[in-house]
C-alpha cells in the first residue's frame, strides 16, 4: 500500500464516486455488505509484443506454444496495453492481405485478454518497400494516403490508437536509404507531412487517438533532437494539425537518463497540454553501448549477455523511471519495447529472459503496478438507500454481493459524479 504521501503525489490518478446499488427490481440494497474490486486500469501500461503474432496465429509447434503460453500468462498479469507492427516493407509487394489477416488475429487476441492495441507505424521512412523508390513525390503521396486510409479504416474498432509517423525529424534528412518518404518529406517539409498523414488517418477514422513519435540521442557527448522535436510539435500545433497525443521514445541502451533529464522532458513538452505517451522505453540488464555512437543500429555484437549486477540496476533505475511518469499528470502511457531479452539489436532489455526466466524488473513492476498503484478489493456496507462512497485508482472495477455482480468505471470524466449500479 501507498503512503500518504505518495497518495498526495498521486491524487490526479485517484478518483471519488458516490454509488447507489440497486437490485434488479429496483429496490435499493440497503444496509448490505458489498465487495468492489478493481480489474483494470485506466493508465496504459503497456508493452511491444511483435513475437506474438506467430503465437495468435497458431504457427508455433506445441512445445514453442506451451513456452508462449508461460511467457504471455506473465505479459498479462502486467500489462493492459500493446503495440503491433504495421512496418511497411512486411505489407509489399504481396503479402499484404496475409499480413492484414495476422494482425487482425493478433489484435483481436490481445482484445480478449482485455489489453488495448496500437498500430505502428502509418509512416515511417526507415523501413520502406524497396520497389516504390522511383515513384514521383505525386504517386508517393497519393500511394501514403491510401496506406493510411486503407489500413486505420479497415482496423477501426480493433486498433483506435495509432503512430502516425513515426521520427518525422529526421525524416528528410535520412542517409541510410533515399526512399520515397524521404525524398517526399525532403520536398513538402516535416509539417506538411505531418499534415497529410494525419489527415488520412482522421478522414479514415475521426475518433481515432492519432500521435506523433519521435527519438532522443542522450549520451556523454550530445542531447539531440529535444529542441528539434519541441520546435516541431509547436509549429504543427500552430499550424492546427490535429495531433492527440505526443509519443516520446525512451531507449536507454547507453545509460538511464536520470530523474533531472525526465523531469526536464516532462515539462518541455507538457507545457502543450496534449496527453505524454513514453512509446519505447528500454532499460538494459547488460553492458552499456558506447557513448560515442549516436545511431544505436550501428552496435552490433555477437553475444550480449544479462548480468546479476545488471539486472538489479536494471530494475531499480526502471523503478524510479515509472514512478516520476505515473507522478506527472500529462503522461497517460508507458509502453516497454519488449518483454523477452533479446530481439531488436539482441539486447537484453526484456522482463524476462531467452530461457523464459523472470527477471528483477518484473517483480520491481508488479509491485508497482498490482500493488502499490492498485486498489485490489474492499468491502464497503451500504446505507439505508443503498449508498457507498468509494476512492480508488482510476479503472475498472466490479461490485459484488453474494453471487450477484455489476461494472462500474472510475474514470477522470465521471469521477465525483453519482452512479447507479444495478446487480445483475
Amino acid at each position: 500500500m501507498i503512503g500518504v504521501s505518495e497518495q498526495h503525489r498521486l491524487r490526479h490518478r485517484i478518483g471519488k464516486k458516490s454509488i447507489t446499488i440497486l437490485k434488479k427490481d429496483g429496490e435499493p440494497l440497503a444496509n448490505a455488505n458489498v465487495s468492489v474490486t478493481q480489474k483494470k486500469h485506466d493508465f496504459l501500461f503497456g508493452c511491444a509484443e511483435f513475437s506474438s503474432m506467430a503465437y495468435a496465429n497458431g504457427e508455433l509447434d506445441s512445445e514453442k506454444a506451451k513456452i508462449s503460453k508461460s511467457v504471455f500468462d506473465k505479459f498479462f498479469q502486467l500489462f493492459n496495453f500493446t503495440t503491433l507492427p504495421f512496418y511497411w516493407e512486411t505489407f509489399e509487394p504481396n503479402e499484404m492481405q496475409i499480413e492484414e489477416n495476422r494482425l487482425k488475429r493478433t489484435a483481436e487476441w490481445f482484445k480478449s485478454n482485455d489489453c488495448m492495441v496500437k498500430g505502428h507505424p502509418l509512416c515511417w521512412h526507415s523501413i520502406f518497400p524497396s520497389g516504390m523508390s522511383e515513384l514521383t513525390n505525386k504517386q508517393m503521396l497519393s500511394v501514403l494516403q491510401k496506406r493510411i486510409e486503407h489500413l486505420v479504416g479497415e482496423f477501426t474498432g480493433i486498433i483506435d490508437i495509432w503512430d502516425v509517423i513515426n521520427e518525422p525529424v529526421i525524416m528528410p534528412a535520412f542517409t541510410k536509404n533515399d526512399n520515397g518518404l524521404t525524398k517526399l518529406c525532403r520536398e513538402i517539409g516535416r509539417i506538411n507531412m505531418i499534415r497529410e498523414t494525419f489527415t488520412a488517418a482522421g478522414k479514415a477514422n475521426s475518433c481515432a487517438t492519432l500521435m506523433t513519435n519521435d527519438y532522443f540521442v542522450i549520451n556523454d557527448l550530445v542531447k539531440a533532437n529535444i529542441d528539434s522535436y519541441e520546435i516541431l510539435i509547436e509549429s504543427c500545433l500552430e499550424a492546427g494539425i490535429g495531433i492527440n497525443a505526443i509519443g516520446i521514445q525512451s531507449h536507454m541502451y547507453q545509460g538511464f537518463w536520470g530523474l533531472e533529464l525526465t523531469k526536464e522532458i516532462l515539462e518541455r513538452f507538457g507545457r502543450f497540454g496534449l496527453p505524454l505517451h513514453f512509446t519505447e522505453c528500454t532499460i538494459i540488464s547488460g553492458h552499456l553501448i558506447p557513448s560515442e555512437l549516436m545511431d544505436l543500429n550501428d552496435y552490433v555484437v555477437s553475444n550480449w549477455p544479462s548480468t546479476p549486477d545488471g539486472e538489479e540496476k536494471q530494475a531499480k533505475e526502471a523503478a524510479l523511471f515509472y514512478k516520476a511518469l505515473f507522478e506527472e499528470h500529462s503522461v497517460e502511457s508507458i509502453t516497454w519495447w519488449e518483454f523477452v531479452d533479446g530481439n531488436w539489436l539482441g539486447a537484453p532489455s526484456g522482463f524476462i529472459t531467452k530461457d523464459n526466466r523472470v527477471k528483477p524488473i518484473y517483480n520491481e513492476m508488479y509491485k508497482l503496478i498490482k500493488q502499490d498503484w492498485w486498489t485490489g478489493s474492499n468491502v464497503y456496507q451500504t446505507d439505508d438507500y443503498g449508498r457507498i462512497h468509494i476512492s480508488g485508482f482510476y479503472g475498472d472495477y466490479e461490485i459484488s454481493y453474494k453471487f450477484k455482480s455489476g461494472n462500474l468505471a472510475l474514470q477522470k470524466g465521471n469521477a465525483n459524479m453519482e452512479e447507479r449500479v444495478v446487480l445483475c
